[in-house]
């Protein structure tokens, strides 16, 4: 683990592999921390790739923050990153939230893009029901902490079926979500709720894109995929079965095949 100082707080990643290997930026979801990335951190170091896991704002080692943090904090937070590592292009992937801010970074910084990984994440804006929704969550973290939400989502963060037949792997989600301060995952609700609609960016990309989704996701279903997918129709879309929201964790072999092959059959290859 590493930590520097950049726009006002103190941020920690990990930045493992080769100096001279593909740059790969991965961006936690909520409310995780850089940990959620491990397994693909090995396969991808493994291949001779350089990996950056961060924590976002306000999750894992990061300081905390109160009131709002928007998606495209979140955003300008990495090109910081990638200023102080002299990455000048990296691949961005995301899973969830994650991927809102990888979009959110084609939005604002495309030229620091190289190609976009979207795992089990959205484009729309978010609808007046699910601002509310969001606020009154960040409410209920503030007043609660995270203990009860953790129990109550993990079900839906894993494939339901794979809480009881992985145990091992609902444990390690589990306590990342308890871990989270609850003012940093309230920060980053209120900002989440007030998203840009990311349709008209997904559309305007020419850059080689990933699409990955749990066959079973229910936060956002394939459904949603195929969505991005028409928005981006030389995408490469893969369906991961036998996982929810959180394919990589679940499913970290099929989700590392995938993520390998597009590495080098649609980056490395590209001039």
């Amino acid at each position: 683990m590493t930590s520097t100082a950049l726009r006002g707080t103190t941020f920690h990643y990990d930045d493992t592999g080769s100096s001279a290997g593909l740059p790969v930026l991965l961006i936690h979801g909520h409310p995780f921390n850089r940990s959620l990335w491990a397994p693909q951190t090995e396969a991808l170091v493994a291949a001779g790739h350089r990996v950056i896991t961060p924590d976002l704002r306000g999750y894992g080692d990061n300081g905390v923050e109160a009131g709002t943090v928007y998606l495209s904090d979140f955003a300008d937070d990495l090109v910081a990153l990638l200023d102080h590592l002299d990455i000048d292009r990296a691949v961005v992937g995301g899973v969830s939230m994650g991927g809102q801010i990888a979009m959110e970074m084609q939005r604002g910084h495309a030229h620091r893009v190289r190609a976009l990984v979207l795992s089990d994440t959205s484009a729309p804006a978010e609808t007046d029901d699910g601002k509310a929704f969001r606020n009154r969550l960040a409410d209920r973290l503030l007043a609660e902490g995270m203990d009860g939400y953790a129990d109550e989502v993990i079900g839906r963060m894993l494939a339901d079926y794979n809480v009881t037949a992985m145990p091992d792997v609902a444990e390690r989600v589990l306590r990342m979500m308890r871990a989270t301060d609850p003012r940093g995952a309230a920060a980053a609700l209120r900002g989440r709720a007030e998203r840009p609609d990311y349709r008209d960016t997904l559309a305007a990309v020419r850059s080689p894109v990933l699409i990955v989704v749990g066959a079973d996701d229910v936060y956002t279903p394939v459904g949603d995929a195929e969505a991005i997918h028409g928005l981006v129709p030389h995408a490469t879309l893969t369906v991961i079965d036998g996982a929810g929201h959180l394919p990589g964790a679940e499913q970290p072999g099929r989700f590392n095949a995938a993520l390998l092959d597009f590495l080098a059959t649609r980056v490395i290859t590209r001039t």
